[in-house]
């Protein structure tokens, strides 16, 4: 079974990409690609609205910031699959989305809710993320975010790679 593994205690990395608010994730990879799941084929139209040159920039740990109801819309899985193949680890937003937040972390992918993370980063900030705390360090000024930190099933989840490799693990007991 293929899957992600799981993040690190803490994620260090840059601030890859600066969402707005209702940011709808299909806009990543473009809503006529939203059926694809070929790594090759994502990598090449991943981003390619906002920035040309992002999966060569980009960087494994480097994670992705979101305002307000970050994943607004259908939650189509290839734009975050794209995203975690070019080594984006989390995402930081004011806010998510539910029926985003309930997919993405089925799929183990780290979401931390930090209300003011938007106005406090730019472009290639360094970053720390305490993901279990859902606590953001940001490095270069010394502010640190406090968001609200995953439940422990949700924990439990991520540290599975996501929801479908935790109960395989769970009913093999």
């Amino acid at each position: 079974m293929s899957g992600y593994p799981p993040p690190p205690e803490t994620i260090r990395g840059r601030v890859a990409w600066i969402f707005g608010d209702d940011f709808d994730v299909d806009l990543i990879i473009g809503v006529e690609n939203i059926k694809y799941y070929d790594a090759d084929f994502l990598r090449g139209v991943t981003m390619q609205a906002y920035d040309p040159e992002f999966v060569d920039k980009v960087e494994p740990g480097d994670v992705i910031v979101g305002g307000r109801n970050f994943g607004y819309g259908h939650p189509h899985y290839p734009p975050l699959v794209a995203l975690r193949n070019l080594g984006v680890s989390a995402v930081i937003a004011d806010s998510f989305s539910p029926g985003f937040w309930r997919g993405e972390t089925y799929n183990g992918m780290p979401l931390i809710t930090a209300p003011g993370i938007s106005e406090h980063v730019s472009r290639w900030d360094p970053v720390e993320v305490d993901w279990r705390r859902a606590r953001v360090t940001l490095p270069t000024t010394g502010t640190t975010l406090e968001g609200t930190p995953p439940s422990e099933r949700v924990t439990k989840i991520i540290e599975a790679g996501g929801s479908l490799r935790l109960l395989l693990a769970e009913h093999r007991r």
